[in-house]
């Protein structure tokens, strides 16, 4: 069996046991454009220079004419001719490797969860390997990682990588040590192994957090290292995640029959397609001011992606609440509480109905100017009102108050893979603290107390 037949085994077990894994995605084949200073591959009889000062292994998959002979695949091989020279290569300058150390294990667009489903993304701190993870890398290709700053090793559950499993520290120092380990992992960092999976049908916590400013630094380095502007009002910011968001966060503490997984399905299926321009996420974080509380939640992100936004996340969520009010029993959920970003910033409606209303006031005289200016006031005041709160009883379930869904945005920093941002409070590197003074809505539910109040 070769090495790509081994790897899809041990991605089988994987999902067999309930345990997750990521996929490493960049490489430094030689065959890649990207790895390239044109982003291209180098022309016939093009010269070739790699960067003196790294170390490096490059896979090479085909024949080339060119001066120098590097790591060789099976079949490959170079050849020094001047004849066959590419025309269309003329004088350019010499094809330069680009610097093989710029993949960092903390960024978050280098990895790729395995078994994602449409619609699902993860926070940025979870895009990369958690503490639970079995982590895969290509078995067809040839990489290199750093392994960042060093400020506490790596952990993970296992690692895939040359055809071989570690799940034991000691197997895993000696392959780093050695000189194929040395050509493929570098930096102060330390990588170890052999956490067990997560047994918990509730879900883990990542374990990310300790790392998080160095994820989100790798994340918005591109974005000269601050987060786009949000283009809602009231934005929130999961936690986990590096920047703001425009949609909805629905925080569910649970009893010990909650199954995240099964509970995961069940957005899937039964409600995320009734929205669309949506994507969610749903995991097991640290609970903010905990106290005497439960110290974890689960948290489901529910962000707009849609070009204009259409409140579908404000909608999504308050049918989450309904369904807890009627079915959080049977899925092992105490509660539900809600919090919402505001309309898209640009939005000119209020704006238009104070225009008119001055119009108005101007043809009817000064007494209706006047009768309007208090009934925009009083309007304001209304819509400045505090947080709301809804409570469902179970036999007599009545419904949440009506009011103006909020409509969301397309965040710039979801990618394929998701989005960036540093958690409140918190100061991250190469990226200014920004104050996260949002006024969320926000709504409340709790079954439990639903037979005693009705």
């Amino acid at each position: 069996m070769g090495a790509l037949g081994r790897a899809l085994l041990w991605l089988q077990l994987c999902a067999m046991t309930r345990a997750a894994y990521k996929l490493w995605v960049p490489n430094t084949n030689f065959e890649v454009a990207t790895n390239w200073s044109q982003n291209r591959t180098p022309c016939a009889g093009a010269a070739v220079a790699f960067p003196a000062d790294k170390m490096v292994s490059v896979l090479v998959r085909e024949g080339h004419s060119i001066s120098d002979m590097f790591v060789l695949d099976s079949g490959a091989g170079f050849g020094a001719a001047d004849a066959g020279r590419d025309p269309d290569c003329g004088a350019a300058a010499p094809a330069l490797f680009l610097d093989p150390d710029r993949f960092s294990w903390h960024d978050p667009r280098l990895w790729r969860s395995g078994g994602a489903a449409r619609g699902l993304f993860s926070v940025d701190a979870e895009r990369v390997p958690c503490r639970h993870d079995d982590v895969v890398f290509p078995p067809d290709a040839s990489f290199r990682v750093g392994l960042g700053p060093g400020v506490g090793p790596v952990r993970v559950r296992s690692v895939w990588a040359l055809g071989q499993t570690f799940t034991r520290d000691e197997d895993l120092a000696a392959f780093l040590a050695s000189p194929a380990g040395r050509l493929r992992f570098h930096g102060p960092g330390a990588l170890s192994v052999g956490a067990e999976a997560c047994a918990d049908p509730s879900g883990c916590v990542c374990g990310n957090a300790e790392v998080q400013p160095w994820i989100c630094a790798a994340l918005l380095r591109p974005l000269g290292g601050r987060c786009p502007p949000a283009a809602c009002r009231d934005a929130l910011r999961p936690e986990g995640q590096c920047c703001d968001l425009c949609g909805a966060i629905v925080s569910l503490t649970h009893g010990p029959t909650f199954d995240i997984e099964r509970y995961r399905t069940r957005l899937l299926r039964g409600f995320l397609p009734q929205y669309q321009g949506l994507q969610m996420a749903v995991s097991k974080v640290p609970r903010q001011n905990a106290g005497a509380e439960a110290d974890t939640e689960i948290q489901v992100v529910l962000a707009e992606t849609g070009p204009d936004g259409t409140g579908g996340a404000g909608r999504l969520a308050r049918a989450l609440l309904a369904d807890v009010a009627e079915h959080g029993e049977g899925l092992g959920v105490l509660s539900a509480a809600v919090r919402e970003s505001g309309a898209p910033v640009g939005d000119g409606s209020a704006a238009g109905l104070e225009g008119s209303g001055m119009r108005a006031g101007l043809a009817g005289g000064v007494a209706a100017g006047l009768l309007l200016l208090l009934l925009a006031l009083l309007a304001g005041a209304l819509l400045l009102r505090g947080p709301r709160s809804f409570r469902w009883s179970r036999r007599d379930e009545a419904a949440p108050a009506p009011f103006v869904a909020p409509l969301g945005f397309s965040n710039p920093v979801f990618d394929v893979a998701g989005s960036v941002e540093p958690v409140r409070g918190r100061v991250w590197p190469s990226a200014p603290q920004v104050e996260n003074s949002s006024v969320s809505r926000s709504y409340f539910v709790n079954p439990l107390f639903a037979e005693a109040e009705a």
